[in-house]
Formats: C-alpha cells, sequence, structure tokens
C-alpha cells in the first residue's frame, strides 16, 4: 500500500493510531510507562536458529615480565577486578639489590663521564676520550632504566577492569616471565558466539537481523549487532559468527547459553512489522518510539507505512529492522529522547500489548 492509500484509510484507523498533541505536555525529565514490542520480519521472511554462548570481547592470560618467587596473589576467583590494581606480587629483594648495585655503578660513571667532557669542552682531552665517555654514560643510564622497570614489573596490575575467571597459582611457587597468572574477561563488552554450518554461510547476505533469548530471562529478547563471521571454516566445518551484545546488558555475563535468532530475507533492507499502536501520526507524517534497553530511553524513527494487517501490525520501511524494540502502548505521552519504564516484558504473542 503506498502512502496515500494510507492516508485515504486513517480516519477509520483513528482509534488505533494516536496523535503527538499530548506530548508537547510531558516534561523531557518525566518516565513513562510503556509496553514494548519486538519488531518482526514479515511473513516470507525465513528465521534461523542457533545455539550460542556469550563470551567477553576482550580477555587476558595476565603475566608477570620477570621471573622470581610469587610472594602473594591478591585476587580469588570471581573476584571483580579494576584496571590498574594491584592483583599479584613477586618477591622484590633481588632485584631491590641489583637497582642498588646499578644506582652506584650510575653515579661513578657519571661522575667520570661529566669530568671527561669538562675536560673537553676546555680543550683538555681528545673528541675520542669525549665520545667514550658519552657513550659510557648513555650505557648505564639505559641499564638503570632497564632494572627500574624490572622492579617494577614485580608488581602485576590488572589490564582492564573485569571479572576473574582462572587462578593458577596462589603463592610461594617460582614462575617465570610470560607465565599466566590468571585470566581476566573484560566487563564492559560481551559478544555472542554461534557456528553456522556452510549453508547459512552462503546465504550470509541475506541476513537482515539478529536477536537472541536465554532460559534464564524468560520474555526478554535481546537486539545484536554483526560483528563479523570467520572466512574459513573450523576443524567441525562450521564458521564462527560474531555479534555484539548491547552495552549495560544487565544479568548476562561470559559462559551464558543462548539461541540465536537470524532473520533471512531476498533483500537486504527489506521491509519490517510492527503493532499498529506503535505508529504515530504528525503532520501527514509517520513514525515509531524505538526503545534502546542501555540508555533506557525512546527515539523517533520515521517510517513510511506499507501494508495494513488484520492481525493488528502494518508493514514499515524505515530505520528499524526485525529484532528491534518499539514502544506498543503509551505513545502518545512519548517525547523524542524520553527516559521510560517498562510496563511488562517484550512478549512474542501479545502483538501490540492487545491481550
Amino acid at each position: 500500500m503506498n502512502y496515500k492509500v494510507f492516508l485515504s484509510i486513517l480516519p477509520a484507523l483513528l482509534p488505533l493510531f494516536v496523535s503527538c498533541n499530548h506530548k508537547a505536555e510531558q516534561k523531557a525529565d518525566e518516565v513513562a510507562v510503556v509496553r514494548i514490542d519486538t519488531v518482526r520480519a514479515p511473513e516470507g521472511a525465513v528465521e534461523l536458529q542457533y545455539p550460542g554462548h556469550v563470551v567477553a570481547a576482550t580477555e587476558a592470560n595476565v603475566s608477570f615480565k620477570v621471573a622470581g618467587t610469587l610472594k602473594r596473589v591478591l585476587v580469588s576467583e570471581g573476584d571483580y577486578v579494576k584496571a590498574g590494581q594491584l592483583i599479584a606480587e613477586i618477591d622484590p629483594v633481588d632485584y631491590k639489590v641489583q637497582l642498588s648495585a646499578t644506582e652506584a655503578e650510575y653515579a661513578q660513571i657519571k661522575a667520570d663521564a661529566e669530568r671527561v667532557m669538562g675536560l673537553y669542552q676546555d680543550g683538555g682531552t681528545t673528541a675520542s676520550n669525549y665520545d667514550k665517555a658519552r657513550y659510557g654514560l648513555q650505557q648505564i643510564e639505559a641499564k638503570l632504566q632497564n632494572h627500574r622497570n624490572q622492579l617494577a614489573y614485580t608488581r602485576l596490575v590488572a589490564p582492564f577492569s573485569g571479572r576473574v575467571q582462572k587462578r593458577y597459582f596462589v603463592g610461594g611457587e617460582n614462575v617465570s616471565a610470560g607465565l599466566p597468572i590468571m585470566k581476566i574477561l573484560s566487563d564492559n563488552a560481551l559478544e555472542m558466539e554461534i557456528n553456522l554450518p556452510a549453508v547459512s554461510y552462503l546465504n550470509r547476505g541475506k541476513f537482515n537481523s539478529y536477536s537472541c533469548t536465554f532460559d534464564v530471562l524468560p520474555g526478554v529478547r535481546v537486539p545484536l549487532t554483526l560483528i563479523g563471521i570467520s572466512p574459513e571454516a573450523n576443524a567441525n566445518q562450521l564458521y564462527t559468527m560474531r555479534l555484539a551484545l548491547p552495552k549495560q546488558s544487565g544479568r548476562v555475563a561470559p559462559g551464558m547459553s543462548s539461541w540465536v535468532s537470524i532473520v533471512m530475507t531476498d533483500s537486504i533492507g527489506a521491509v519490517s512489522c510492527v503493532p499498529t499502536t506503535a505508529l504515530v501520526e504528525q503532520d501527514n507524517k509517520a513514525f515509531v518510539y524505538a526503545y534502546k534497553q542501555s540508555a533506557g530511553k525512546v527515539s523517533q524513527v520515521p517510517v513510511s507505512v506499507q501494508t495494513l494487517h488484520t492481525d493488528g501490525t502494518v508493514e514499515v520501511v524505515g530505520d528499524i529492522k526485525p529484532g528491534d524494540l518499539v514502544v506498543s502502548t503509551g505513545v502518545h505521552h512519548l517525547k523524542d529522547g524520553q527516559k521510560v519504564r517498562l510496563m511488562a516484558p517484550v512478549s512474542k504473542t501479545n502483538i501490540g500489548g492487545l491481550l
């Protein structure tokens, strides 16, 4: 249906559409209570489902840069650590002794070098002696800095904020440089990882949108963003796909299992289905309010109406895609960028909040 036809039947749909006249009365800082629904693919689209698991976008096996006796490990498995936090120490005694000896050597060489360079300025020695003195000073300065670094390396700090997944030592052991002491998973970015069979990999150009659900979070569908697909199959002849979870995904943690849904259509950027109650009409234009879980806010998204369905949904084209979340109840109280509180979790069957 083109937009002119839609406007011609708009009066008959006024009980379902809402105007924005009340929006001006709503203050931007007020929190509105709304119900949200998931944007769907139109009939004819294929939805693929694969098991997936959550992984940390950044993980690291942290180790010392120097060898020695592990004096203490300050964190345990499951502990949260902040970037730069001290997490383990090597006994620094040998490195302190080494640094003290080098500092004494540096003081002597520095004094000798300054004397020779002073003589050279007064014409009391040769350029060759001057060069030797300067080179010797540079060498001892580099040695001094190296020994200072080695002493500093006896303190192991967290490279980023996250959670300790595995601790390999408890303290008292002799450890070598580069030997992992513990494994830390980043907490600021999570990803979903799934494996695709070859037939799905070959049709990856038709993938339109991605989302996932968790058994431990009933009724919640989380939108995903494609990061990439490995161009080579693994040992099981599967292709690894990685998808980004929204920031501040709440109770989602690395290691959790999930079902990932991929909507596949014949044309990228195809129409999407939203509840008719999600549409707002103003000045001969239509839009919906998209809900962003990470911010807890809504934003206006202009759409072009295509086809009305008897099941209470409408096909639209705009900057939304299957798997996105839109407000389906309470739209007449909203303003662009407003914070909202959810009336009920996202439902797969209660389209438009009509039940």
